[in-house]
């Protein structure tokens, strides 16, 4: 059985902003999951692999546009499609 939409690879980074020039909306069309040093996240905004980090938010802050604040965890990333 195959899928009538291909799946891209996914990006060495990827961010879930639409404003963010790292944001592939293609990819979004299946769920992506990421695993940080091999626990799964569920609540990451933006990944890059090659320099193994990732960006969550923190708590419900919030910056002065009304955006979550992030921080940054690093650690060995790795994307997948669920």
């Amino acid at each position: 059985m195959t899928d009538s939409t291909e799946r891209l690879p996914l990006p060495d980074r990827l961010s879930i902003d639409p404003r963010s020039p790292h944001h592939v909306a293609a990819v979004f069309e299946h769920d992506v999951g990421i695993h940080l040093n091999d626990k799964e996240r569920l609540d990451v905004d933006e990944y890059c692999i090659s320099e193994g980090w990732i960006k969550v938010p923190a708590g419900k802050t919030l910056d002065r546009k009304g955006h979550p604040l992030l921080i940054k965890l690093k650690g060995k990333v790795e994307a997948f499609y669920k």
